[in-house]
């Protein structure tokens, strides 16, 4: 995940301020120290125009893919 946000010259803070997480909660999620939800997922992979696949190494069922699925967990903390 870090290495294609870096790639594309986007800093952690405005990726955060974009995205509407907090940026020590999505550094945690880059360093794989904490785990981030399919929502937040979504959120980092389209602001950087990858597939889901790219950053989380795996493919989603497509009912996950879907905004508004009752697969989906978009409970990640907001940004402050």
């Amino acid at each position: 995940m870090k290495a294609i946000r870096e790639a594309r010259g986007i800093s952690l803070r405005q990726l955060a301020k974009d995205i509407g997480r907090d940026p020590g909660f999505l550094s945690r999620v880059e360093d794989e120290q904490q785990g981030a939800s399919d929502g937040t997922l979504h959120l980092y992979a389209g602001y950087l125009a990858v597939p889901i696949a790219a950053i989380t190494h795996k493919e989603m069922d497509r009912d996950q893919e879907r905004p508004g699925s009752p697969h989906r967990d978009d409970s990640d903390p907001p940004a402050d």
